[in-house]
C-alpha cells in the first residue's frame, strides 16, 4: 500500500498567532513539502482546487508543475479538479503537460468538489450540477482514449476530428474519481474502470468499507481488470513524536475549520471532549504518534483493501515547520511500518 499526502494550500489566519501567510509563501512551502515527501519515499501528493481567499491553490496543475522540477518519483495529483466547471479539453492539456514534465507521474483526480464557488465564477448553473459532471467526465475519458475525437454535447462547443495535444507520457493519463461517500459515485467509478479516491472528512473510516465493496463489485460487473480497481482512502490527521503533542498541536487548527463549517454550512461547533473522542486511538481523526497513526492506517487498509492512504495534515494553516516535521515522521516512521505489513 502506498502512503501519501494531500493539501488545499490552507492560509487561514493562524488561530494561535493571528498571522496569515501570503499566497507566495504558501506556494513556496507547498513545493518544499512535496520535495521532502519525494525524498522520503512517499508515493503521492495531491493538491485541491479552491477559489476562496483562505486557500492558495486555484490551479493545482501549475503548482504541481513547479514540484515536478524538484522531484523524481512521487505521483503529482489534483485533489480534486472540480471538473464540473472546467473545460475537459483544457484541463486534459494541463495534466498531460504535467505528465510529460514529470515523465508519467501526473494524476488527474476528477470530482465535483466540496464547495460551489467555482459555479458562478465560471458561469455554470448549479441546476445542472449532475449533468455537468456526467458530460464532462465522459468527454474527458474519450479525449484520453480517442485521437482524433469527434464529439458534441450540451455544455461546450463540438469537436470535429480534433487532435488534443500534448498526449500523455505513456499510453493513458491516470484519471481517478473523487467522492465523499456517495454510493452512486462508487458505482460509476467501478463501471467505468477508474480508480476511486474516498475523501474521509468526518466519522470513522470503517463506514466506507461497504462503499469500497460496492465499487469493486461494480468494477467486476464492468469486466475491468483487477489492476484497474485502485482504491485510495483519505484521512484528516497529524503526526508528532508524542501522541499528546500531536493532539494539542492540531486541535486549534481543526477547531478553526469546524468554526468555519458552522458559519458556512450550519454545523454545530464540536466540543473539546468530542475532539478527544475523535482522536482517541486515532479513531476518526488520525492524530497521534507515528505508531498510533500507522496502526490505524494498517487496520483500515486491511478492512477496505486500500491501495493507497493519503493524509491531510495542514488544516487551517498548521505552521510550516510543524507540517514538515509531520511529513518527516510519516516518511521515516509510519511508512516503514506500512511497507512491512503490506509489501
Amino acid at each position: 500500500m502506498e502512503l501519501g499526502i494531500y493539501s488545499f494550500g490552507d492560509r487561514t489566519p493562524d488561530p494561535v498567532t493571528g498571522e496569515q501567510v501570503s499566497v507566495a509563501q504558501r506556494l513556496a512551502e507547498t513545493v518544499e513539502r512535496i520535495k521532502l515527501a519525494d525524498e522520503l519515499g512517499l508515493g503521492f501528493y495531491g493538491l485541491g482546487e479552491h477559489h476562496l481567499e483562505h486557500y492558495a491553490i486555484s490551479n493545482p496543475a501549475t503548482v504541481l508543475a513547479a514540484a515536478a522540477s524538484v522531484t523524481e518519483h512521487i505521483t503529482l495529483a489534483s485533489a480534486v479538479t472540480v471538473l464540473s466547471t472546467e473545460d475537459p479539453v483544457r484541463v486534459y492539456q494541463q495534466f498531460t503537460t504535467l505528465d510529460q514534465l514529470s515523465r508519467g507521474r501526473a494524476e488527474l483526480l476528477a470530482g465535483r468538489g466540496s464547495f460551489t464557488e467555482s459555479f458562478p465564477l465560471f458561469g455554470a448553473d448549479l441546476g445542472d450540477y449532475d449533468e455537468l459532471y456526467e458530460e464532462k467526465l465522459a468527454l474527458l475519458l474519450r479525449i484520453d482514449r480517442e485521437d482524433p475525437i469527434t464529439w458534441s454535447g450540451r455544455f461546450r462547443p463540438p469537436l470535429n476530428d480534433a487532435h488534443i495535444y500534448p498526449r500523455p507520457y505513456g499510453r493513458r493519463l491516470r484519471i481517478s474519481v473523487g467522492t465523499g461517500g456517495n454510493p452512486e459515485s462508487s458505482i460509476r467509478a467501478g463501471l467505468l474502470g477508474l480508480p476511486v479516491v474516498y475523501a474521509v472528512i468526518g466519522g470513522e473510516p470503517e463506514r466506507f468499507a461497504p462503499l469500497v465493496d460496492l465499487y469493486r463489485r461494480a468494477a467486476a460487473a464492468g469486466e475491468h481488470a483487477e489492476d484497474e480497481h485502485d482504491v485510495t482512502m483519505g484521512a484528516i490527521g497529524f503526526v508528532a513524536e508524542r501522541s499528546q503533542d500531536a493532539k494539542e498541536t492540531f486541535y486549534p487548527y481543526w477547531l478553526e475549520t469546524m468554526k468555519w463549517g458552522a458559519r458556512s454550512r450550519g454545523w454545530a461547533v464540536p466540543t473539546r471532549r468530542e475532539y478527544d473522542q475523535y482522536t482517541e486511538g486515532a479513531r476518526a481523526l488520525f492524530v497521534g504518534s507515528p505508531n498510533e497513526v500507522a496502526e490505524r492506517i494498517i487496520s483500515v487498509g486491511k478492512l477496505t483493501g486500500a491501495d493507497r492512504y493519503a493524509m491531510q495534515m495542514d488544516w487551517s494553516g498548521v505552521p510550516h515547520a510543524k507540517v514538515m516535521k509531520a511529513i518527516e515522521l510519516l516518511g521515516t516512521e509510519v511508512l516503514p511500518q506500512i511497507r512491512k505489513e503490506f509489501d
